[in-house]
């Protein structure tokens, strides 16, 4: 019977998008860390890492004519014509359709988001506003955000987030926070790779998990 229950519980996909493309970024490695506390303690949800680095700098000319952009002396007639009849038919470069259906397809985001002179970084935002274009993949969708740093351990980049996320209607989780000092003792949290090795840290992006899964299955009840 238990397992019955087990089975019948839906397993939730989960966005992972680290605003460090560093290959040893620390902010990676909460990614990795939470794809295997998924793995072997949450077995409703499925970490996909979405990993942003190919993805242009935003540039409205690419989201024409199968994302090469209109020819110059088209672009104003064009415009004309969806501004009289109200429509957006946008496509866009192949790195971002494949970026948004991943997006798309996620029942909620997990952000890992570094701080960079007290915001968050251009990869992220860059990301952010691809997913927005035309028809906004972020919508009423619940995420959380992890972050490391110095002596807020990140936080102030992941406010700046949240408030990123009023306008693009993601509800973040309030509780648990994570903010992970690592600055001034970082051989303590992450090894040379960027893997988490700090067992309470570990615990910690469990609970934002947890609080993650439990949201997301509240809002969809809702639907």
């Amino acid at each position: 019977m238990e397992a019955s229950a087990t089975a019948a519980k839906p397993v939730l996909r989960v966005a992972a998008i680290c605003g460090s493309i560093r290959k040893g970024s620390w902010h990676r490695g909460l990614i990795r860390a939470a794809a295997e506390v998924c793995e072997e303690s949450i077995p409703g949800l499925r970490i996909d890492d979405v990993d942003v680095a190919d993805l242009p700098m935003l540039n409205t000319d690419l989201e024409t004519d199968g994302g090469r952009g209109f020819p110059v002396k088209l672009c104003h007639t064009v415009v004309v014509i969806h501004i009289k009849h109200i429509t957006f038919s946008l496509t866009f470069p192949p790195a971002v359709e494949a970026f948004r259906a991943r997006v798309r397809d996620a029942d909620c985001f997990l952000f890992a988001s570094p701080e960079y002179n007290y915001s968050i970084t251009s990869p992220l935002k860059n990301a952010l506003d691809w997913a927005s274009r035309g028809v906004n993949l972020w919508a009423d969708k619940p995420g959380a955000i992890v972050c490391a740093g110095a002596n807020f351990g990140g936080g102030r980049s992941s406010y700046h987030l949240r408030q990123v996320g009023v306008f693009l209607d993601i509800h973040f989780i309030n509780k648990p926070e994570l903010f992970v000092w690592a600055f001034y003792e970082p051989d303590k949290y992450f090894d040379g790779d960027g893997n988490l090795i700090h067992a309470e840290t570990r615990e910690r992006l469990k609970q934002v998990l947890l609080s993650l899964q439990a949201f997301t299955l509240r809002l969809q009840k809702k639907d």
